[in-house]
């Protein structure tokens, strides 16, 4: 029930809410909603707040994974996990993943109640893949 490589990828690129986990140390991992973008064969990016739960998790961890998946029949996610950097967002990245979740013209609006300075890009590097499409039943 594992997909293909293409599969798989062709999986992340689309339309999901993440999940990313964050380690902490003496505590449960953080697990928590977020929007994201992926383009096959390349690195997952996600923007967040430096000062946010995830941004000060991020602080200290070494790897994150994220999960996307698909709630109705027939079920498939793919879940990735790597290291990961934390560099400066733009204005356009905030632009293009509002965009993303929420359309042209809501993302723009989204987008203009912010400028990107305060938020943190952060850059996944996808090395451990695992995935499942289960099949049809019809």
């Amino acid at each position: 029930m594992a997909m293909s490589k293409p599969d798989r990828e062709a999986f992340l690129a689309g339309g999901h809410v993440g999940i990313v986990s964050i380690a902490r140390e003496g505590k449960g991992p953080l697990t928590v909603p977020i929007w994201y973008d992926y383009q096959p064969g390349g690195d997952v990016w996600m923007l967040t707040g430096p000062d946010s739960l995830k941004g000060r998790a991020l602080q200290s961890a070494k790897r994150i994974s994220l999960c996307a998946q698909d709630e109705s029949l027939p079920y498939k996610y793919v879940s990735v996990e790597g290291p990961f950097v934390i560099g400066p967002a733009s204005a356009g990245q905030l632009l293009s993943m509002a965009q993303r979740y929420l359309g042209e013209e809501m993302g723009k609006a989204y987008a203009s109640n912010s400028t990107g300075d305060d938020s943190v890009l952060v850059t996944l590097t996808p090395e451990v893949w695992y995935s499942v499409a289960y099949p049809e039943l019809v």
